[in-house]
């Protein structure tokens, strides 16, 4: 049976409408892409918890996790990736990368710029069609 990896990502937007990505650690699977910050679930833990610690982990900040925009499930020759992804803002502290990796604030139209792994690439098409959060 196939390994089924469960990983929840926040999409963070800035009061522009652009994204935060991070770059994905040498040595951890499909090192070197960008991707939307956040992990995968431990066990008995919900994506929303998941995303408060993996957050606090990666950024240093507090995280309010919103609503659940989209579940993709990708099917990797050696693995089963479910990512669930949510709207999320900074609540409180500032953002500043914990684990030493790459991070950029994108403009939507401009994610496709970026090598994603290929789970993301539908979600980002769908994020350009996104409106800009409240300001």
């Amino acid at each position: 049976m196939p390994l089924v990896i469960e990983v929840a990502a926040a999409l963070i937007r800035d009061a522009g409408g652009r994204y935060l990505i991070t770059q994905r650690r040498r040595g951890s699977h499909l090192a070197g892409l960008w991707e939307f910050p956040g992990g995968k679930l431990e066990a008995g833990e919900t994506p929303r918890d998941c995303l408060r610690r993996e957050l606090a982990e990666e950024l240093g900040g507090t995280f309010a996790v919103g609503d659940l925009v989209e579940i993709v499930r990708w099917e990797y020759p050696d693995r089963t990736v479910v990512l669930h992804f949510y709207d999320c803002r900074l609540e409180a502290g500032a953002i500043v990368p914990q684990e030493d990796q790459a991070m950029r604030w994108v403009e939507a139209e401009r994610l496709a710029e970026h090598e994603f792994p290929p789970a993301d690439r539908e979600l980002i098409d769908r994020l350009r069609a996104r409106r800009p959060p409240p300001g």
